[in-house]
């Protein structure tokens, strides 16, 4: 797929509705013909950013592939988002990552697309959806370990301003875990580039469950 980003573009208008949205619908189902197989549906910018520095690792070729890894801009959105991908829309495969608090979007998302009933957690799995606990922030701070990720946070040149934001009163007595991702989310951009170079510090057997099995073969 040669303009994956002008497909995201499209799709993401022709989700959102409105006058644009059949124009769109028409620019995305062209661009999908350019050898789209797979889409990739995550909740935001940051885990799109994870998902395709694990690519990257892996000597994946995503674009190559098929692959697009899609933001849909909160859980919520995930049913529209699998109506505009399934049989009766590009009819390609789909696949998903989310957070736990909003699994049970997901899960009725893809009931009500008609991929399932009574979906368990294993059974989303075997449909290619995986739940990060509690979210891919913190499956990655885990894996990395406060110590791994205050090592990036240096290579970064971010350490010194996380001393700073953990002294401020509302963080004292917290937990690192809950200081770290709170440090990610503060400033535009910067959860999607943590989100890539937490990524790229793992060891090859430090990748947490659901983003390795997301792309744990090609989609």
């Amino acid at each position: 797929m040669r303009e994956p980003d002008r497909f995201r573009a499209a799709v993401g208008t022709w989700a959102a509705g409105g006058t644009d949205a059949v124009a769109a619908a028409a620019v995305a189902r062209e661009l999908a013909e350019d050898g789209l197989a797979t889409v990739v549906l995550v909740e935001g910018v940051s885990d799109r950013s994870a998902v395709e520095a694990l690519a990257v690792r892996r000597n994946r070729d995503l674009a190559g592939e098929g692959v697009c890894v899609l933001p849909i801009g909160g859980a919520m959105s995930v049913a529209r988002f699998l109506r505009l991908f399934g049989a009766q829309g590009l009819a390609v495969t789909i696949r998903g990552l989310c957070d736990a608090a909003e699994e049970g979007y997901f899960r009725r998302g893809l009931e009500q697309a008609g991929l399932g009933s009574d979906l368990t957690r294993s059974g989303m799995e075997a449909l290619g959806f995986y739940v990060c606990v509690a979210d891919l922030e913190d499956e990655l701070i885990r894996a990395l370990g406060t110590a791994g990720v205050e090592r990036v946070l240096a290579a970064e040149q971010d350490l010194a301003r996380f001393r700073v934001f953990q002294n401020q009163p509302a963080q004292r007595g917290r937990a690192i875990e809950r200081q770290l991702r709170r440090f990610m989310g503060t400033t535009s951009g910067r959860k999607a580039r943590y989100a890539r170079a937490l990524v790229d510090a793992l060891d090859p057997n430090q990748v947490p469950r659901p983003l390795d099995h997301l792309l744990g073969s090609p989609c």
